[in-house]
C-alpha cells in the first residue's frame, strides 16, 4: 500500500459512517450533503452555546456545501468522496480549483470537527494515551500546545492533532479552510487529523466575543476522545499494513 493509500483509507476509517459522498447519481455531478449533527443544539452547553451551534451549523456550513455544489455543478465530473476530492485537488480545473479548495475544505473541516466533539465525557484510550505522552510530555502538554497553535493562528483557520506517515504525532494549524489532506497544495506534509479546533470568529463569538483562549481552553470539556482514539488506531492500523 502506497503512502497516499494509508492516508486515504485511515481517513476514511476515521470517519466510518459519515461519508458526505452518499448522494451520488448515475449521470450527474456529486451533490454533498449538510450532513446533520450528532447531538442537539444545545447539548454543548455552556462551553459553546445553542445559539452559535445553531448558526454554525446550519448557516455557515450549509453555505460551504451549496458553493460547493455550485463549483461542481460547473460540469467537473467527480463521483467520489470529498476527502478523495481535497487530495486530488491538482485535478481540478483550473477555474473551480480555488471553489472547491475553499468550500470542500470548509464542509470536511466542520465535518471532522463536529464529529471531534460530544456532550459525553470521555478518555484518550491507553493506547493513543502513550502516543500523546511519548509526543507531548503528558495530556496537558498536548492540550497546552495545541491551544497555542489555535490561538496564534492569525486571521481564520484551524489548529490540528494529526499523525503523519511514520506514525508520531504533529501539530500543525492552516489559515482559512485548508487542512492536512491537502498535503502541499496547502503548503503542508500530508498528515492524518485526529481532532480540530474551529478558530474561525463564526464559532465562538456570539459567547465569547473576541476572547478566542477563553473558546480554545473551554472545548476541551468537550472533546470526543472516544473518536479521536478510533481515529489513531485506524490510522496505526493501516500504518502497519504498509510494513
Amino acid at each position: 500500500m502506497k503512502r497516499r493509500s494509508f492516508l486515504t483509507a485511515a481517513i476514511v476509517a476515521a470517519l466510518a459512517a459519515k461519508s458526505l459522498a452518499n448522494n451520488c447519481k448515475k449521470g450527474k455531478v456529486m451533490q454533498y450533503p449538510l450532513t446533520p449533527l450528532e447531538y442537539p443544539h444545545n447539548a454543548l452547553e455552556p462551553w459553546i452555546d445553542e445559539e452559535t451551534v445553531g448558526f454554525h451549523h446550519d448557516k455557515h456550513q450549509a453555505t460551504y456545501v451549496a458553493n460547493l455544489n455550485a463549483a461542481l455543478d460547473s460540469g467537473f465530473k467527480f463521483e467520489g468522496s470529498l476527502t478523495s476530492l481535497l487530495e486530488g485537488l491538482e485535478k481540478v480545473p483550473d477555474g473551480i480549483r480555488g471553489a472547491v479548495r475553499n468550500n470542500g475544505g470548509g464542509v470536511w473541516n466542520h465535518e471532522f470537527y463536529w464529529l471531534g466533539l460530544s456532550p459525553n465525557k470521555s478518555e484518550p484510550s491507553p493506547e493513543l494515551l502513550l502516543a500523546i505522552e511519548k509526543s507531548f510530555g503528558s495530556l496537558d502538554g498536548l492540550k497546552k500546545l495545541l491551544s497555542e497553535a489555535s490561538v496564534k493562528r492569525f486571521g481564520s483557520g484551524w489548529g490540528w492533532l494529526c499523525v503523519d506517515f511514520d506514525g508520531n504525532l504533529k501539530i500543525c494549524s492552516t489559515p482559512n479552510q485548508d487542512n492536512p489532506i491537502m498535503g502541499e497544495t496547502a503548503g503542508l506534509e500530508k498528515m492524518v487529523p485526529l481532532l480540530n479546533i474551529d478558530v474561525w470568529e463564526h464559532a465562538y463569538y456570539l459567547k465569547y466575543k473576541n476572547l478566542r483562549a477563553e473558546y480554545v481552553k473551554n472545548i476541551w470539556n468537550l472533546v470526543n476522545w472516544k473518536r479521536v482514539s478510533e481515529r489513531y488506531e485506524a490510522a496505526i492500523k493501516d500504518k502497519k499494513a504498509t510494513l
